[in-house]
């Protein structure tokens, strides 16, 4: 099996690499940003840290926008932070981006000062740390509880137009997605590869997966 992370300039591709190689017994994994290493590939990863506008001129500056538009058509793909905004229609960062657009929505912006209404918490951005995900059936929360912690670190968050496609969200200021699917693609606003146990569990899920199957 070979999985190819790619590289287009943005993102902790080393540890992303690192975490899928120690559940990923006997894979070849890649880090490159050869078009060339996604289209032979059998499962892709997208991570990304950084700025919006920033993300989508380097993909399309590496020629990397048509092979990662064919791998999320055609095999298990995995959006990591940046990996996962990006996906949508537009994002309000840089002033406005327009993105991808493999789901429809768009990406906002956390309020520079506000106060969560269920704690009374005084909630600064951008939102670093530990956040608990609540689940919709996937195949790669598979062994993962409901409600799990998970490392996040985005000033941004994502309002898909189609509220099925979420399946996790979480609480920052107001609930907020963290995590979609649909069909072959699965992207998550947290960080598995910091995640410790849990993160990894759905890395291995996802090396395992089949999309079409249910969970």
């Amino acid at each position: 099996m070979k999985i190819t992370v790619i590289d287009y300039g943005m993102g902790n591709l080393r540890s992303v690499a690192k975490a899928i190689e120690s559940v990923a017994e006997g894979a070849r994994v890649v880090v490159s940003a050869d078009p060339a290493d996604i289209t032979s590939a059998d499962r892709v990863v997208l991570p990304g840290q950084g700025a919006a506008a920033a993300c989508v001129h380097a993909i399309d500056q590496h020629a990397l926008r048509d092979p990662v538009l064919d791998a999320i058509a055609s095999k298990p793909f995995l959006g990591i932070c940046m990996g996962l905004q990006v996906m949508l229609d537009h994002s309000e960062e840089n002033g406005g981006v327009d993105c991808l657009g493999v789901i429809a929505g768009d990406v906002r912006a956390f309020p520079v000062s506000a106060t969560d209404p269920a704690t009374g918490e005084s909630l600064t951005v951008p939102a670093m740390g530990w956040n608990r995900v609540h689940q919709r059936p996937h195949p790669l929360w598979d062994g993962i509880a409901d409600g799990t912690h998970f490392y996040f670190a985005h000033s941004y968050f994502t309002v898909p137009a189609d509220a099925a496609v979420s399946v996790g969200e979480s609480r920052y200021w107001a609930g907020f997605t963290s995590a979609v699917a649909r069909d072959n693609l699965f992207a998550c606003q947290f960080h598995p590869e910091k995640s410790a146990k849990q993160g990894l569990r759905l890395l291995a899920n996802f090396v395992r997966w089949s999309p079409g199957r249910s969970a």
